[in-house]
């Protein structure tokens, strides 16, 4: 008996020491934002397929590895197997982080790791390590910075924000990944292209660095108060020298990073004043002209004429409404076709914007249209300043009922346009009814109705069974779902039309439900790298693509940005063209 058990502790222990082992563990739970974490995937039984966790998504950067090892040992005739894949992570932001599984097939058997918790707290100082060679350190030698041309400007005043790298002599930067994009919140902002980037030299704290420019950025603050502008933040890889160099003057090098941030700005924006502010006030600040040029002031009846409304100089030309002329009821006025043509260098907008409007005279007479006036904001004299035009006289040289006109000749049967409209109240159709009418019993109608119930039971049952199928597609009914609720919204908008913020919220929502009934995609899964793939794959036409993009990216934006009635009809029949195009375009 004694023996029996014996044997049984000896299979169950074998048993145990043959179990697989597929196990992942960190080399620190905590760390700082900028340290890093070395992950271990270590097994007992070699295996194949090895899938690493996207760590990525998990909210790390793989700065080292994968570095794989293998041992094997022979103890007491017993053989032990280790192997292990090593990877060196670099967290991406703060909070509590998880490691997700790995995976790895083993003698046909699947087999994962269990998730790893990680909490990443702010940024700690690390000491040098005095047994470490003499290393030049990135961490003192690069910096991002923003330098922003006023801190303190007027509401729609123009600033600048350029962000500059700069890195000292002693590295060399080979790569570098944007992490957070700076967000100019109440800000109108507008990116300056750089094509190239070029090196320059320039000092910083007191001494002689190189850097280059990575972005420039126009802002006009929308609204007083303190405004932030959330940092713009970076991943960059360089080589830095380690140690002194050998016999033959060599230095090595080795590969460095660091994450560097512009840190964030506070902008505080003056209101502008209210003494001296005029009513017509519709917030032009800048330098600039005012004109309104008829194309013509002599004119006959049923002609028409161009009335030119044109601001003309330098400040928020998009930010800010033309006025409207005043004209008698006699002229008839039809909504301004609007026009810009202007530029954003770093000082800021400069160019002209014009309302043209198209003017038909209903009779005969001269017609004054009022002066028009023009109030803005000058940045230099701190003085609202009026632009008056002058009166425009419109000569119209004949029209219906004058002397010009037809007379009416007695003993003839012509009668004039005015007699016409006079009598156009009269019906000039009759419909006759007969005295006697039919009886409904034994008539068609009546033979009619009695069949069309027993006609009627095919067709149900036909609907019945075309329900029952509806009702069972169920990716059918969502696209169904999606492409009413996109013309719902799309609906919405233009009933919106002019009220700005919930006519783009009901836009922007027409667009993603277009694109969830075309593409079957969730809305969770609608990033512009996405729609841009899926819309390509389905023979989508790029420019219509990056319309469609800019045109959702735009909702958002335009919902603070002041705009005219005609900038909203615009991008309204822009979203009407672009779904049209694409419902003709996708595949």
């Amino acid at each position: 008996m004694k023996r029996i058990i014996v044997i049984l502790v000896l299979f169950i222990t074998n048993c145990l020491l043959a179990q697989v082992k597929f196990e992942a563990n960190v080399s620190k739970n905590t760390l700082g934002l900028n340290e890093r974490v070395r992950i271990e995937f270590s097994m007992n039984e070699d295996g194949d397929n090895f899938v690493p966790p996207n760590f990525e998504a998990c909210g790390f950067r793989v700065v080292g590895g994968p570095s794989q090892s293998i041992s094997q040992s022979w103890i007491n005739g017993r053989s032990s197997f280790q192997k292990s894949y090593t990877y060196i992570l670099l967290p991406l932001k703060k909070g509590s982080l998880v490691i997700r599984q790995a995976v790895i097939e083993i003698n046909g058997q699947q087999y994962k790791t269990l998730p790893i918790k990680i909490n990443v707290n702010d940024a700690v100082q690390q000491p040098n390590d005095p047994n470490e060679p003499a290393t030049v350190r990135a961490d003192n030698n690069l910096y991002l910075v923003a330098d922003i041309s006023k801190t303190n400007p007027y509401v729609n005043e123009p600033i600048t924000v350029v962000y500059k790298l700069y890195f000292s002599y002693n590295i060399g930067i080979t790569n570098w990944k944007e992490l957070n994009k700076p967000k100019y919140n109440d800000f109108w902002s507008q990116n300056i292209d750089i094509k190239q980037l070029v090196p320059e030299e320039g000092m910083f704290k007191g001494e002689r660095y190189r850097y280059v420019v990575l972005r420039k950025t126009v802002l006009y603050p929308q609204k007083a108060g303190k405004l932030e502008i959330e940092p713009l933040s970076l991943d960059i890889d360089c080589q830095v020298p380690r140690g002194r160099p050998n016999f033959f003057g060599q230095v090595q090098i080795v590969e460095d990073s660091k994450r560097v941030s512009a840190g964030s700005k506070v902008i505080a924006v003056k209101p502008l004043p209210e003494a001296g502010k005029p009513k017509d006030f519709s917030g032009a600040v800048g330098k600039f002209n005012f004109k309104v040029t008829p194309s013509r002031t002599g004119l006959k009846f049923g002609e028409s004429l161009n009335l030119n409304v044109s601001v003309t100089g330098t400040g928020n030309l998009k930010l800010f409404s033309l006025p409207k002329p005043e004209v008698p009821s006699t002229l008839e006025m039809y909504d301004p076709e609007h026009s810009e043509n202007v530029t954003t260098p770093l000082t800021g907008m400069t160019g002209s914007i014009a309302d043209k409007y198209t003017i038909i005279p209903q009779s005969k007479g001269n017609f004054p249209i009022k002066p028009m006036h023009f109030t803005y904001f000058d940045l230099s004299s701190g003085t609202y300043k009026t632009i008056a035009s002058p009166e425009i006289m419109l000569n119209v040289l004949d029209g219906p009922g004058l002397s010009n006109a037809a007379p009416i000749v007695s003993g003839t049967s012509k009668v004039t346009a005015t007699s016409n409209k006079a009598f156009a109240f009269i019906k000039q159709k009759t419909t006759l009814k007969p005295m006697v009418s039919k009886d409904f019993l034994g008539s068609g109608l009546f033979y009619s109705l009695m069949i069309l119930p027993f006609l009627g039971i095919p067709a149900l049952i036909l609907f019945r069974k075309r329900k029952e199928a509806d009702d069972a597609d169920i990716v059918g009914n969502k696209k169904k779902k999606s492409n009413a609720l996109a013309k719902k919204y799309l609906s919405e908008a233009q009933k919106q039309i002019n009220n700005k913020e919930p006519f783009y919220i009901a836009l922007e929502k027409a667009m993603h439900n277009f694109l969830k009934a075309k593409l079957s995609i969730e809305t969770s899964d609608m990033s512009k790298d996405k729609i841009k793939e899926i819309l390509l794959s389905r023979n989508a036409n790029s420019e219509t693509v990056l319309d469609f993009i800019n045109l959702t990216e735009n909702c958002d934006f335009a919902r603070y940005a002041p705009s005219t009635s005609v900038t909203i009809q615009q991008d309204y029949d822009k979203a009407v063209e672009i779904i049209s195009n694409l419902e003709k375009q996708i595949t």
